[in-house]
């Protein structure tokens, strides 16, 4: 179900029978045809385990299924809308960038200090994002927001990306992660993003980066 561009603050998508999908609350703009918008309570296709992880995330954005026969236009407060197009690949994106994505990909939750060690607790604590990322799985399209637009970055072995963390939106492939600080103990406290902290991402893939650091 690929969702058609139909500028940089908005996407539409066809809803055909006996498919669905799942979009962010309050994301629908327009409908044509028989369409229906019912509160999901399972947290999407990760079902009660996901939704479990995003509560203690603290990343329970409200999601709507999507079900029926016609057309959809989805945008969320005037953001820049970015189309992601998954091959059975992984896309690891924060919740809250979330505008609409294809139901028929798996949803989870990944914990990013996993492969950041004590330091990837600082995310949380001080940047005030989540340490929980939202992972969807599959064959299928996502719509995700950002302010400013949106860039991708090449991931290669050879060359890692250092991205502050409020700026990221998003990351797919073989990639780590492991967020990082140039400062001291001392000098952390009060500050959040910017050169204080780093989210190093290596591998192979691509990191998508919003051009605003300011928050959804």
């Amino acid at each position: 179900m690929p969702f058609r561009e139909i500028n940089s603050k908005m996407v539409e998508a066809r809803v055909a029978p006996g498919q669905r999908m799942f979009s962010q609350r309050g994301a629908m703009i327009a409908y044509q045809g028989e369409v229906t918008f019912t509160p999901n309570i399972q947290g999407g296709q990760g079902g009660f385990g996901s939704m479990i992880g995003r509560r203690l995330a603290g990343e329970m954005t409200p999601l709507m299924t999507v079900e029926g026969s016609g057309t959809v236009l989805f945008g969320h407060g005037g953001h820049h809308v970015e189309v992601i197009e998954l091959s059975g690949d992984t896309l690891c994106v924060e919740a809250d960038r979330l505008l609409a994505f294809d139901g028929t990909l798996e949803q989870g939750t990944m914990f990013m200090g996993s492969q950041g060690g004590v330091m990837g607790m600082v995310r949380g604590q001080v940047t005030g994002q989540g340490l929980f990322t939202t992972t969807l799985k599959g064959h299928g399209s996502v719509a995700v927001m950002a302010h400013g637009g949106v860039v991708r970055l090449p991931i290669t072995p050879d060359r890692p990306v250092h991205v502050d963390p409020q700026a990221y939106v998003a990351h797919h492939g073989d990639v780590r992660n492991r967020l990082s600080t140039a400062l001291g103990w001392r000098d952390m406290v009060g500050r959040g993003s910017g050169e204080a902290f780093q989210l190093e991402l290596s591998g192979q893939g691509t990191v998508f980066v919003q051009a605003s650091e300011e928050k959804l």
